[in-house]
């Protein structure tokens, strides 16, 4: 129970008195007063609402005050006007009145939205009674959903109407409670689908719940209250029903008792507006209870009205009037209504007064500030405003630790730097603390932010704290993970760091820590084979130079692993898994540095597990065979180091980098692979030179006899090398002699020229060659001079022929066809050449009219080979070239001369029109080529 004795006072209201508008002269300003007679009230839809008592002849009538202060009404009943509900969300007054003394009252429900000759239509009109004897009518309620409406009477009864309230056929009338006592107050309350009436009488409360058939009930107290001193609250407290007694006030769920306040003094009207409880009271209280023992007073004694917050604890009004009728609530503001007709209005001031109001009176009631913000949903802004002023004021008093905590209730709305500032002092580091975890806790923390939290954790020592705030789960880090590495590394604390780095994914960091700081290369390289292939990669390049120093055997075998078919460890291998992805080994070359025997390991490796290896890699194995064959001493493994050498020579890899494998062979006097590459890349001369120079003279014999085919000058050079040594060479140069004159590659001028220059070279030694050579040229002279007499003979005898043919007769004496071989016959075709045909056969296998089907090919053979040397007459630069080239000019020379190359042929193949005296002439020539051609 609150006394509210000790609640602090405030003014919230402004206090003036309705005045009326001004006329149309300017006059005005005097206070407005209602019309005489005015029992009830109420207010909804823009207007204020008053039922007045029979005056005159006019009855009782129904008044309408809306803004503008333009009264307006209608008749109602004959006689008076007992109660008014306006619904708040709809245009539907109900009121309840009596037409003659002594009849029962009437309920109308009136729709203010439609007129009925210039009065609101009136949609329903039903006697208010509860059973057979008639009763007075204490109290009214409607739901604003338009489906209930409950009637309270004097006798204890309570009449609830169910359905449509603004229509008889579609709602229905019951008895929902009876009792001895006097229905004071009723309300509606809903909440979500479930819909709770409020029933209290002079001496006790009831809920009943509606949304079920039976209609519970159940009894919430044993005590009640008077008329108008019951209202429901709004949200903000829970929809609760408040009963105010004439000692406590006390709130209500459907199915409990709430709280209760010492609100003493005789209750006369009560009501729930914007989150402010509104109490009438007796000023003193020694007037005498009226009928219902909370009605209006007797006499004109002064009353009080106190405005109370029930939330913050302070009363936010309290005045005095003079007798008042009801409060009530329109346009925001409160509007209180005075027995003579006077109407006071009460404007809230606006927030930020009342704050000023509670920060001026007392510097320290910044606790009720805030709740009076709150309450009055100021933005977030404002109420970091008085957080900061809050804070201030403690931090000045001394009070660091509630300071801090005001401050921290600002963050996100004050700058961070305005708090830092204040707590940078080393005394005050653990409040500095506290508002640093919060920021980060509300993701509001930057890097530097971060970076000043772990110093303050680690100036302080505070393992644990800092252990909680690394440590947190993923979803509940709030600060720059990267910051936070950095800081606990330079701090020293590398174990957390380590931690902070593995957890989150930072491999760079983790890697950097442990091979920098922690010295622990063998975790570092676990750690790298655990990645994904592209980071597993980057980082092996980066720090495999370091790890191979230090952990060779192991950072090999990562290495063979990475380009090969990498698969992370720690991943289960099974048949669903992705093919592993492969480095480029060449790539890793590098770090190997000073460690040829792990290079060696992995290159061999490489070559064996992977054919389709960089060329880089068969490049750098085959050097490092080569070396460790030229610096090796013992003649076994020498031997076989060899062997590994030359084959990998012969493994094919080094076609496309012959010269590099070949400076590598020649860098190492590696003599076997030298005149190996030499033999693949058909460089026979320096296969002979690379002989000539380590003087191997049946080397040098065996290579031309090997080569010689391929190319013919190795012999003429193998002549001069033995020509220029003055040592006895007569056998090697025989041999050579013997090969030259077998294939004529040199003429025998040249041979004793070359020979000349050998000091130990005799006659003897080429007279073999010589007499053989002049023999041979002695019967090639023989030849051709039988030849020529036979060419001779031949052109005698041809030119004889043509002469016959020019001065004689051609006599046909062939009997068979030269294609059938049957008897010939006429008609029959005969050719010069003396071949004969039938004519039928003539026609189906020859192609020209004019040539002799059987002559034909070999005369288009000479034909073409007319035409070919006509083309290549003028091809002098390849003429050029051949004689060049060759060895025997003067053969090709006669080549060209045989070709017609120095003179000019005129061939003539078709008879030129209008010269027919040179038809025999071109006919003789054609034969002539033709028989010369069979003769050869």
């Amino acid at each position: 129970m609150a006394a509210y004795l000790q609640w602090r006072r405030f003014v919230f209201f402004d206090r003036e008195v309705v005045k009326e508008p001004p006329g149309p002269e300017g006059a005005g300003g005097k206070p407005f007063a209602l019309p005489p007679g005015i029992a009830v009230c109420d207010s909804g839809r823009g207007s204020l609402v008053f039922g007045d008592i029979l005056r005159g002849g006019d009855g009782s009538q129904i008044w309408f005050l809306p803004r503008s202060l333009q009264l307006s009404s209608f008749q109602a009943y004959k006689l008076r006007v007992t109660h008014l509900y306006q619904l708040k969300q709809h245009s539907i007054l109900v009121s309840v009145g009596e037409d003659e003394e002594g009849i029962n009252p009437l309920v109308k429900v009136w729709n203010l939205e439609k007129r009925d000759g210039g009065n609101p239509l009136c949609t329903r009109i039903f006697p208010a009674i509860p059973g057979n004897k008639p009763t007075v009518v204490s109290c009214l309620t409607v739901h604003e959903n338009l489906n209930f409406m409950a009637i309270g009477f004097a006798d204890g009864s309570v009449v609830l109407t169910k359905g449509d309230i603004t229509r008889d056929r579609h709602s229905k009338t019951q008895i929902l409670h009876e009792g001895s006592y006097p229905v004071t107050g009723l309300a509606f309350r809903q909440s979500g689908k479930t819909t709770h009436l409020f029933v209290v009488t002079t001496e006790n409360i009831q809920s009943y719940l509606l949304s079920v058939k039976e209609y519970s009930h159940l009894e919430l107290d044993t005590h009640g209250c008077g008329l108008h001193c019951s209202s429901l609250s709004d949200p903000s407290q829970d929809l609760q029903f408040i009963v105010a007694g004439n000692e406590c006030v006390y709130l209500y769920q459907p199915d409990e008792r709430g709280p209760c306040f010492a609100f003493e003094g005789q209750k006369l009207i009560v009501h729930w507006y914007r989150g402010y409880l509104i109490i009438v009271s007796k000023d003193r209280k020694t007037s005498p209870k009226s009928e219902f023992a909370g009605s209006e007073a007797q006499n004109s004694d002064k009353q009080v009205l106190n405005i109370y917050d029930l939330c913050n604890k302070f009363i936010a009004y309290s005045s005095i009037f003079d007798d008042i009728v009801d409060v009530l609530a329109e346009w925001g503001s409160l509007y209180v209504l005075t027995r003579d007709g006077k109407i006071h209005v009460l404007q809230e001031k606006d927030t930020q007064t009342k704050l000023e109001a509670c920060k001026s009176l007392l510097k320290n009631l910044f606790e009720m500030a805030i709740n009076l913000a709150k309450s009055h949903h100021l933005d977030s802004d404002g109420l970091s405003e008085i957080f900061r002023q809050y804070g201030d004021h403690l931090y000045n008093k001394g009070n660091h630790d509630g300071a801090i905590q005001q401050y921290i209730r600002t963050i996100g709305k004050l700058e961070p730097s305005y708090v830092i500032r204040k707590f940078l002092d080393a005394q005050r580091i653990h409040n500095l603390t506290a508002y640093l975890q919060t920021l980060h806790l509300q993701s509001l923390a930057n890097a530097d932010h971060t970076t000043l939290l772990l110093n303050c954790y680690t100036k302080l020592k505070d393992s644990t704290k800092l252990e909680e705030f690394i440590k947190a789960s993923e979803s509940e880090v709030r600060f720059d993970v990267e910051t936070a590495i950095k800081v606990l590394r330079q701090a020293g604390y590398y174990s957390h760091a380590v931690y902070l780095a593995e957890r989150h994914a930072h491999h760079e960091w983790y890697l950097k820590i442990q091979l920098e700081d922690i010295k622990n290369y063998q975790e570092a390289l676990h750690y790298i084979g655990k990645l994904p292939f592209d980071q597993a990669e980057s980082n092996m390049k980066r720090y495999g130079k370091i790890l191979m120093h230090h952990v060779p055997n192991e950072t090999t075998e990562l290495l063979k692993n990475l380009c090969t078919d990498y698969q992370p460890s720690g991943e289960s291998e099974g048949p669903g898994m992705l093919e592993g992805k492969k480095a480029n080994s060449e790539e890793f070359i590098p770090v190997f540095a000073n460690n040829a025997r792990q290079l060696k390991a992995f290159l061999e490796h490489m070559t064996e597990v992977q054919s389709d290896s960089p060329q880089g890699v068969y490049d750098t194995l085959l050097e490092l065979r080569l070396q460790n064959w030229a610096h090796e001493q013992d003649k076994q493994i020498k031997e076989k180091l060899h062997n590994e050498a030359l084959t990998l020579l012969k493994s094919g890899r080094f076609k496309t980098v012959f010269d590099k494998a070949l400076v590598l062979c020649q860098m190492h006097n590696f003599k076997d692979g030298v005149l190996y590459l030499y033999e693949q890349g058909k460089l026979f001369q320096q296969i002979m030179h690379y002989h000539m120079q380590n003087e191997q003279y049946k080397k040098v014999i065996e290579v031309c006899e090997l080569y010689g085919e391929q190319e013919a000058c190795l012999w003429e050079q193998a002549l001069g090398y033995f020509a220029r040594k003055e040592e006895d060479c007569k056998e090697y140069i025989a041999a050579v002699l013997k090969h030259i004159e077998n294939k004529n590659l040199m003429p025998p001028l040249l041979v004793v020229q070359t020979l000349a220059h050998n000091s130990t070279a005799t006659l003897s030694v080429i007279k073999d060659y010589l007499v053989n050579k002049l023999q041979k040229q002695s019967c090639q002279i023989e030849q051709d001079g039988q030849r020529i007499q036979k060419y001779r003979e031949e052109t005698t005898r041809i030119r004889q022929e043509i002469e016959e043919l020019k001065a004689s007769p051609k006599i046909f004496q062939k009997t068979k066809c030269s294609i059938c071989t049957s008897a010939l016959e006429l008609p029959s075709v005969h050719f010069l050449c003396g071949h004969s045909f039938h004519q039928h056969c003539f026609e189906s296998y020859s192609e020209s009219d004019s040539e002799c089907p059987t002559c034909m090919p070999e005369n288009r053979k000479v034909m073409d080979m007319i035409r070919a040397q006509e083309q290549k007459r003028d091809l002098h630069d390849q003429f050029q070239h051949q004689l060049k080239c060759s060895n025997d000019g003067f053969s090709v020379v006669a080549d060209y001369f045989g070709r017609g190359v120095f003179n000019k042929l005129t061939l003539i193949t078709d008879l030129p029109s209008g010269k027919p005296a040179a038809t025999i002439e071109a006919g003789l020539q054609r034969e002539l080529l033709l028989h010369a051609k069979r003769s050869t």
